[in-house]
């Protein structure tokens, strides 16, 4: 699955790699600008090449605390039917039942519940990931850290990027066939890849 979700994290990253721990840093608000950020994702098919995807609906929020990035919160809702493979009959076949049931379980979504420091310019970002209505603990790592931009409409912006790996049994994407010549169809480790562009909140 392309659409992996990394570009919601990376704003935490960012605060702790530059010098956003100065007197003069603040709690901030910013929201994912889905027009620029990217929720991917990659999973193995037949056991002889990745498949990848997106989802192309999605909101998130993040309250970062340039002070004290532990204090930051993270929350991104994603559209399961918005999942796009490139092929309009595995993408509903995604849809249905036997992987997202997209109709009963409409939302992916992630929540933040500690971040902390890795490395000079990193984050460790743990939090729930609730798919089908089944809630499990991840953890993104995030890197690709920037600084706050001023874009030429007076918003002020900043990106970056986390990835993680999810085993899709675990929220009750169970549904395989078995090759004749041995192994499965479809992969159960998913990579998620997320590229994200922020705009800040105005106060």
């Amino acid at each position: 699955m392309r659409t992996s979700l990394r570009s919601v994290f990376l704003p935490f990253a960012a605060s702790v790699g530059l010098a956003s721990a100065s007197a003069s840093a603040f709690a901030s608000d910013w929201d994912i600008d889905p027009s620029h950020s990217h929720v991917g994702f990659g999973i193995r098919h037949m056991m002889v090449s990745t498949v990848h995807g997106t989802f192309d609906k999605y909101t998130g929020s993040i309250a970062l605390d340039d002070a004290d990035v532990s204090k930051s919160k993270a929350h991104i809702e994603i559209d399961a039917a918005s999942i796009d493979t490139g092929n309009a009959k595995r993408d509903e076949h995604l849809r249905s039942p036997d992987f997202f049931d997209a109709a009963h379980y409409p939302k992916i979504t992630f929540d933040s519940t500690r971040v902390e420091k890795r490395g000079a310019d990193g984050l460790s970002v743990t939090g729930n990931l609730t798919i089908r209505n089944v809630t499990k603990p991840v953890i993104l790592s995030v890197s690709g850290l920037t600084g706050e931009v001023k874009d030429p409409w007076g918003g002020v912006r900043r990106g970056a990027s986390a990835q993680t790996k999810i085993n899709r049994k675990d929220f009750g994407l169970t549904w395989n066939k078995a090759l004749e010549t041995g192994g499965v169809v479809v992969g159960d480790d998913v990579t998620i890849d997320l590229e994200v562009e922020l705009t800040k909140k105005k106060s």
